[in-house]
């Protein structure tokens, strides 16, 4: 049954203009987002399809225009239609962490992190680069690596910081696996990028892991003096 002959307030858009969005199940947002789904087949159908075919929302918000499109229903438009949405989600993240802003929340920080970096097929590097009273200067993306690893060249990031003029720094990289917990690599690499950083009296603040679910923080297990 297609949604426009459901009865009256029981649709996804009318629901979530009636109680919000937070209301909605998954399944339902994505249908509002796809408009229409196929003949015999809702938008909501669809929609739980989909989520059901990738095993979950951020592994199909991540998937290729070729894998997406491979599900029937779902063609070039729908596809830029999710796209355009998830593209609006980092924008407004990014903002939230704009240059100037003083950070104060972990929880800012992290949902940054986790939109820009989470769904990544390929490990990134990056470093968020912080004045004397902890205000962002800017969030660079350094190293591009493998599925599994990247070259991370202190030099280069002392280089970037002395630029900047920043202050302080947090450094921060995703695991494509999904699994946030560091590696001894991980370790042993924060500890050469700390003391480099010391050499010009800059703060390493944190180095954050980024997987599918969480982000773990170095500063919060004391790995980081």
């Amino acid at each position: 049954m297609a949604i426009k002959d459901w009865p009256e307030g029981e649709g996804p858009r009318e629901k979530l203009l009636r109680h919000g969005a937070m209301q909605l199940s998954d399944a339902e947002l994505l249908a509002v987002l796809l408009r229409n789904g196929l003949p015999g087949q809702s938008a909501v159908a669809l929609g739980r399809t989909m989520i059901s075919h990738f095993g979950g929302l951020r592994p199909l918000m991540a998937a290729s225009q070729h894998e997406m499109c491979a599900i029937a229903g779902v063609g070039a438009v729908k596809y830029a239609q999710l796209q355009a949405a998830i593209e609006i989600g980092k924008r407004i993240s990014k903002e939230n962490l704009q240059r100037g802003k003083i950070l104060t929340d972990p929880d800012l920080t992290r949902d940054y992190l986790m939109r820009q970096l989470a769904d990544r097929a390929y490990e990134v590097f990056a470093i968020l680069l912080l004045d004397s009273q902890h205000r962002v200067i800017q969030f660079v993306e350094l190293f591009r690596g493998t599925i599994d690893s990247a070259s991370v060249y202190p030099r280069e990031v002392v280089g970037l910081v002395l630029e900047k003029k920043a202050a302080a720094v947090i450094v921060c990289h995703n695991h494509p696996s999904g699994v946030a917990e560091p590696s001894q690599a991980d370790r042993r690499i924060t500890e050469r990028l700390k003391n480099a950083l010391a050499t010009i009296d800059v703060s390493l603040l944190d180095h954050m892991v980024v997987g599918d679910r969480e982000i773990v923080s170095f500063a919060e297990r004391g790995w980081i003096d």
